[in-house]
Protein backbone atom coordinates (compact mmCIF):
# COMPACT_ATOMS: atom_id res chain seq x y z
CA UNK A 1 0.00 0.00 0.00
CA UNK A 2 2.75 2.45 0.96
CA UNK A 3 4.74 1.48 -2.12
CA UNK A 4 1.71 2.13 -4.35
CA UNK A 5 1.12 5.52 -2.74
CA UNK A 6 4.79 6.43 -3.17
CA UNK A 7 4.66 5.48 -6.84
CA UNK A 8 1.56 7.61 -7.39
CA UNK A 9 3.26 10.60 -5.74
CA UNK A 10 6.37 10.05 -7.81
CA UNK A 11 4.31 9.92 -11.01
CA UNK A 12 2.51 13.15 -10.07
CA UNK A 13 5.81 14.89 -9.31
CA UNK A 14 7.29 13.73 -12.60
CA UNK A 15 4.25 14.94 -14.55
CA UNK A 16 4.44 18.29 -12.72
CA UNK A 17 8.09 18.66 -13.64
CA UNK A 18 7.41 17.84 -17.30
CA UNK A 19 4.51 20.30 -17.59
CA UNK A 20 6.55 23.05 -15.90
CA UNK A 21 9.51 22.42 -18.20
CA UNK A 22 7.22 22.63 -21.24
CA UNK A 23 5.71 25.88 -19.95
CA UNK A 24 9.12 27.48 -19.54
CA UNK A 25 10.19 26.31 -22.98
CA UNK A 26 7.08 27.73 -24.67
CA UNK A 27 7.03 31.00 -22.69
CA UNK A 28 10.60 31.90 -21.68
CA UNK A 29 11.73 35.02 -19.83
CA UNK A 30 11.48 38.11 -22.00
CA UNK A 31 12.56 41.04 -19.84
CA UNK A 32 14.91 42.26 -17.15
CA UNK A 33 15.30 41.43 -13.47
CA UNK A 34 15.72 43.69 -10.46
CA UNK A 35 16.23 42.76 -6.80
CA UNK A 36 13.75 44.39 -4.44
CA UNK A 37 14.32 43.55 -0.76
CA UNK A 38 15.03 39.91 -1.59
CA UNK A 39 12.32 39.64 -4.26
CA UNK A 40 13.65 38.99 -7.78
CA UNK A 41 11.25 40.91 -10.02
CA UNK A 42 10.91 40.15 -13.73
CA UNK A 43 9.62 43.05 -15.82
CA UNK A 44 9.38 44.38 -19.36
CA UNK A 45 9.28 47.96 -20.56
CA UNK A 46 8.66 49.81 -23.79
CA UNK A 47 8.75 53.43 -24.93
CA UNK A 48 9.76 56.78 -23.45
CA UNK A 49 7.69 59.37 -21.64
CA UNK A 50 5.36 59.41 -18.66
CA UNK A 51 5.53 56.08 -16.80
CA UNK A 52 2.63 53.63 -16.55
CA UNK A 53 3.09 50.50 -14.40
CA UNK A 54 0.84 47.47 -14.98
CA UNK A 55 -0.14 44.99 -12.22
CA UNK A 56 -1.69 41.70 -13.32
CA UNK A 57 -4.39 39.69 -11.60
CA UNK A 58 -4.64 36.37 -9.79
CA UNK A 59 -2.69 33.55 -11.41
CA UNK A 60 -1.59 35.79 -14.29
CA UNK A 61 1.65 37.42 -15.43
CA UNK A 62 2.99 40.37 -17.41
CA UNK A 63 1.97 38.99 -20.83
CA UNK A 64 -1.63 39.96 -19.97
CA UNK A 65 -0.50 43.52 -20.78
CA UNK A 66 2.61 43.15 -22.92
CA UNK A 67 0.82 41.02 -25.51
CA UNK A 68 -2.49 42.87 -25.51
CA UNK A 69 -1.81 46.57 -24.94
CA UNK A 70 1.81 47.64 -25.33
CA UNK A 71 1.74 47.92 -29.12
CA UNK A 72 -1.36 50.14 -29.09
CA UNK A 73 -0.30 53.14 -27.00
CA UNK A 74 1.80 55.17 -29.40
CA UNK A 75 4.47 57.65 -28.33
CA UNK A 76 4.72 59.56 -25.07
CA UNK A 77 4.56 56.73 -22.54
CA UNK A 78 7.04 54.49 -20.78
CA UNK A 79 5.08 51.25 -20.30
CA UNK A 80 6.29 48.83 -17.62
CA UNK A 81 4.64 45.50 -16.77
CA UNK A 82 5.99 43.30 -14.00
CA UNK A 83 5.39 39.80 -12.77
CA UNK A 84 4.13 40.25 -9.22
CA UNK A 85 6.28 38.46 -6.60
CA UNK A 86 5.89 34.69 -7.02
CA UNK A 87 4.05 34.97 -10.34
CA UNK A 88 5.51 34.53 -13.81
CA UNK A 89 9.28 34.63 -13.45
CA UNK A 90 9.38 36.79 -10.32
CA UNK A 91 10.52 35.08 -7.12
CA UNK A 92 9.30 36.05 -3.67
CA UNK A 93 11.80 36.80 -0.95
CA UNK A 94 12.43 34.16 1.68
CA UNK A 95 9.89 34.67 4.44
CA UNK A 96 7.57 36.83 2.30
CA UNK A 97 3.90 36.37 3.08
CA UNK A 98 2.29 37.69 -0.10
CA UNK A 99 -0.03 39.89 1.98
CA UNK A 100 -1.53 42.71 -0.07
CA UNK A 101 0.17 45.60 1.80
CA UNK A 102 3.46 43.70 1.42
CA UNK A 103 2.93 43.45 -2.34
CA UNK A 104 2.03 47.14 -2.50
CA UNK A 105 5.29 47.94 -0.69
CA UNK A 106 7.25 45.85 -3.22
CA UNK A 107 5.65 47.87 -6.04
CA UNK A 108 6.55 51.12 -4.24
CA UNK A 109 10.13 49.94 -3.92
CA UNK A 110 10.10 48.87 -7.58
CA UNK A 111 9.03 52.40 -8.56
CA UNK A 112 11.82 53.78 -6.42
CA UNK A 113 14.44 51.39 -7.79
CA UNK A 114 13.61 52.22 -11.42
CA UNK A 115 13.45 55.95 -10.54
CA UNK A 116 9.96 56.31 -11.98
CA UNK A 117 8.43 59.73 -11.42
CA UNK A 118 4.99 59.14 -9.85
CA UNK A 119 3.68 56.65 -12.42
CA UNK A 120 0.07 55.86 -13.21
CA UNK A 121 -0.76 52.38 -11.91
CA UNK A 122 -2.95 50.08 -13.99
CA UNK A 123 -4.31 47.10 -12.05
CA UNK A 124 -6.40 44.23 -13.38
CA UNK A 125 -8.51 42.04 -11.08
CA UNK A 126 -6.41 41.29 -7.97
CA UNK A 127 -3.86 43.74 -9.36
CA UNK A 128 -6.61 46.33 -8.87
CA UNK A 129 -6.78 45.51 -5.16
CA UNK A 130 -3.01 45.94 -4.90
CA UNK A 131 -3.23 49.25 -6.79
CA UNK A 132 -5.86 50.38 -4.27
CA UNK A 133 -3.58 49.29 -1.41
CA UNK A 134 -0.79 51.33 -2.99
CA UNK A 135 -3.10 54.35 -3.33
CA UNK A 136 -4.09 54.18 0.34
CA UNK A 137 -0.70 53.24 1.81
CA UNK A 138 1.70 55.15 -0.49
CA UNK A 139 -0.23 57.93 -2.28
CA UNK A 140 2.87 60.11 -2.70
CA UNK A 141 4.54 57.44 -4.86
CA UNK A 142 1.96 57.46 -7.67
CA UNK A 143 -0.10 59.95 -9.67
CA UNK A 144 -3.28 57.92 -10.18
CA UNK A 145 -4.82 54.48 -10.67
CA UNK A 146 -6.70 52.95 -13.61
CA UNK A 147 -8.45 49.72 -12.66
CA UNK A 148 -9.70 46.98 -14.99
CA UNK A 149 -12.33 44.60 -13.56
CA UNK A 150 -10.86 45.19 -10.09
CA UNK A 151 -11.36 43.16 -6.93
CA UNK A 152 -12.50 45.84 -4.48
CA UNK A 153 -14.65 44.26 -1.74
CA UNK A 154 -14.32 41.19 0.44
CA UNK A 155 -16.92 38.50 -0.19
CA UNK A 156 -17.48 35.13 1.43
CA UNK A 157 -15.39 32.51 -0.36
CA UNK A 158 -18.53 30.57 -1.19
CA UNK A 159 -19.49 33.55 -3.34
CA UNK A 160 -16.26 33.39 -5.32
CA UNK A 161 -14.59 30.70 -7.41
CA UNK A 162 -11.46 30.54 -5.24
CA UNK A 163 -12.15 27.69 -2.80
CA UNK A 164 -9.89 25.17 -4.54
CA UNK A 165 -7.01 27.63 -4.19
CA UNK A 166 -7.69 28.51 -0.57
CA UNK A 167 -4.95 26.55 1.21
CA UNK A 168 -4.02 28.45 4.40
CA UNK A 169 -1.07 26.23 5.40
CA UNK A 170 2.12 26.98 3.44
CA UNK A 171 3.44 23.44 3.89
CA UNK A 172 0.30 21.87 2.46
CA UNK A 173 0.27 24.50 -0.28
CA UNK A 174 3.80 23.51 -1.28
CA UNK A 175 2.99 19.78 -1.17
CA UNK A 176 -0.03 20.26 -3.44
CA UNK A 177 2.00 22.48 -5.78
CA UNK A 178 4.48 19.69 -6.47
CA UNK A 179 2.00 16.80 -6.68
CA UNK A 180 -1.69 17.11 -7.62
CA UNK A 181 -2.18 20.82 -8.33
CA UNK A 182 -0.55 21.01 -11.77
CA UNK A 183 -2.02 17.77 -13.21
CA UNK A 184 -5.47 18.91 -12.01
CA UNK A 185 -4.94 22.40 -13.40
CA UNK A 186 -3.95 20.94 -16.76
CA UNK A 187 -6.98 18.68 -16.80
CA UNK A 188 -9.37 21.56 -16.09
CA UNK A 189 -7.51 24.26 -18.02
CA UNK A 190 -10.08 24.57 -20.80
CA UNK A 191 -13.20 24.98 -18.62
CA UNK A 192 -11.27 27.30 -16.29
CA UNK A 193 -10.23 29.57 -19.15
CA UNK A 194 -13.75 29.54 -20.60
CA UNK A 195 -15.07 30.68 -17.22
CA UNK A 196 -12.48 33.46 -16.90
CA UNK A 197 -13.07 34.84 -20.41
CA UNK A 198 -16.86 34.31 -20.52
CA UNK A 199 -19.06 35.43 -22.13
CA UNK A 200 -16.34 36.07 -24.74
CA UNK A 201 -14.24 33.31 -26.31
CA UNK A 202 -10.76 32.36 -25.14
CA UNK A 203 -8.19 33.82 -27.58
CA UNK A 204 -6.54 31.11 -29.68
CA UNK A 205 -3.06 32.36 -28.80
CA UNK A 206 -3.65 32.80 -25.06
CA UNK A 207 -1.56 29.89 -23.80
CA UNK A 208 1.65 31.05 -25.51
CA UNK A 209 1.38 34.73 -26.49
CA UNK A 210 -0.82 35.47 -23.47
CA UNK A 211 1.49 33.52 -21.18
CA UNK A 212 -1.15 31.03 -20.04
CA UNK A 213 1.32 28.15 -19.86
CA UNK A 214 3.23 29.88 -17.06
CA UNK A 215 0.36 29.21 -14.67
CA UNK A 216 1.07 25.48 -14.94
CA UNK A 217 4.14 25.47 -12.70
CA UNK A 218 4.45 24.67 -8.97
CA UNK A 219 5.85 28.08 -8.03
CA UNK A 220 2.98 29.82 -9.78
CA UNK A 221 0.32 27.67 -8.08
CA UNK A 222 1.95 28.35 -4.70
CA UNK A 223 1.92 32.11 -5.34
CA UNK A 224 -1.68 32.07 -6.57
CA UNK A 225 -2.88 30.16 -3.52
CA UNK A 226 -0.90 32.54 -1.30
CA UNK A 227 -2.63 35.49 -2.99
CA UNK A 228 -6.08 34.00 -2.36
CA UNK A 229 -5.31 33.63 1.35
CA UNK A 230 -3.98 37.21 1.43
CA UNK A 231 -7.25 38.55 0.00
CA UNK A 232 -9.16 36.91 2.85
CA UNK A 233 -6.88 38.54 5.41
CA UNK A 234 -6.33 42.01 3.97
CA UNK A 235 -9.00 43.24 1.57
CA UNK A 236 -11.51 44.11 4.29
CA UNK A 237 -9.03 46.49 5.90
CA UNK A 238 -8.06 48.09 2.59
CA UNK A 239 -11.64 48.79 1.50
CA UNK A 240 -12.32 50.79 4.67
CA UNK A 241 -9.87 53.45 3.40
CA UNK A 242 -11.19 54.05 -0.11
CA UNK A 243 -12.79 57.38 0.81
CA UNK A 244 -9.32 58.75 1.57
CA UNK A 245 -8.24 58.31 -2.09
CA UNK A 246 -8.04 61.73 -3.71
CA UNK A 247 -5.84 61.02 -6.75
CA UNK A 248 -7.31 60.63 -10.27
CA UNK A 249 -8.95 57.20 -10.39
CA UNK A 250 -10.74 55.27 -13.10
CA UNK A 251 -12.53 51.92 -13.22
CA UNK A 252 -13.54 49.99 -16.33
CA UNK A 253 -15.91 47.10 -15.66
CA UNK A 254 -17.91 44.75 -17.87
CA UNK A 255 -21.46 43.84 -16.89
CA UNK A 256 -20.87 40.31 -18.20
CA UNK A 257 -17.98 39.61 -15.79
CA UNK A 258 -18.60 36.17 -14.23
CA UNK A 259 -15.43 36.18 -12.12
CA UNK A 260 -15.85 39.46 -10.23
CA UNK A 261 -19.34 40.95 -10.28
CA UNK A 262 -19.64 44.57 -11.37
CA UNK A 263 -22.59 45.15 -9.02
CA UNK A 264 -20.43 44.30 -5.98
CA UNK A 265 -16.95 45.42 -7.03
CA UNK A 266 -17.65 48.19 -9.51
CA UNK A 267 -20.73 50.35 -8.97
CA UNK A 268 -20.31 50.77 -5.16
CA UNK A 269 -16.98 52.51 -5.80
CA UNK A 270 -18.91 55.51 -7.17
CA UNK A 271 -19.87 56.29 -3.57
CA UNK A 272 -16.34 55.65 -2.27
CA UNK A 273 -14.01 57.69 -4.50
CA UNK A 274 -14.70 61.30 -5.41
CA UNK A 275 -14.71 62.18 -9.14
CA UNK A 276 -14.29 58.52 -10.10
CA UNK A 277 -14.10 57.94 -13.87
CA UNK A 278 -16.36 54.89 -14.15
CA UNK A 279 -16.81 53.14 -17.50
CA UNK A 280 -19.38 50.34 -17.56
CA UNK A 281 -19.30 48.14 -20.67
CA UNK A 282 -22.40 46.09 -21.42
CA UNK A 283 -21.76 42.37 -21.90
CA UNK A 284 -17.99 42.54 -21.45
CA UNK A 285 -16.35 39.79 -19.36
CA UNK A 286 -13.41 39.70 -16.99
CA UNK A 287 -10.60 40.09 -19.55
CA UNK A 288 -11.16 43.44 -21.27
CA UNK A 289 -7.51 43.88 -22.28
CA UNK A 290 -7.79 40.77 -24.48
CA UNK A 291 -11.30 41.39 -25.79
CA UNK A 292 -11.41 45.17 -26.30
CA UNK A 293 -7.81 46.40 -26.14
CA UNK A 294 -8.49 49.65 -28.00
CA UNK A 295 -11.20 50.61 -25.53
CA UNK A 296 -8.89 49.73 -22.63
CA UNK A 297 -6.02 51.82 -24.02
CA UNK A 298 -8.35 54.79 -24.54
CA UNK A 299 -9.58 54.42 -20.95
CA UNK A 300 -6.03 54.28 -19.55
CA UNK A 301 -4.96 57.29 -21.59
CA UNK A 302 -7.98 59.24 -20.34
CA UNK A 303 -7.08 58.54 -16.71
CA UNK A 304 -3.40 59.22 -17.48
CA UNK A 305 -4.28 62.66 -18.87
CA UNK A 306 -5.88 63.61 -15.55
CA UNK A 307 -3.15 62.00 -13.45
CA UNK A 308 -0.21 63.52 -15.29
CA UNK A 309 -1.88 66.94 -15.58
CA UNK A 310 -1.65 67.14 -11.78
CA UNK A 311 2.10 66.61 -12.03
CA UNK A 312 2.83 69.68 -14.14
Amino acid sequence: MLVAAALVLLALMLMTWRVAAKAERLVPTCGKFVEIDGNRIHYVEQGDGRPIVFLHGLGAQLHHFRHTLFGRFGAGYRLIALDRPGSGYSARASGATGRLPEQAEVVRRFIEELRLERPLIVGHSLGGAIALALATEHPAAISGIALLSPLTHLEARTGRGFDLLYVPTPLLRRLLAHTVAIPLSLRYAQPTMKFIFAPQAVPADYMVAGGGWLGLRPSHYFATSTDVVAVERDLGQIERRYRAISMPTGILFGTGDQVIGEAVHGEPMLDEIKDLDFERVEGLGHMPQFVEPERVVAFIQRVAARAFANER
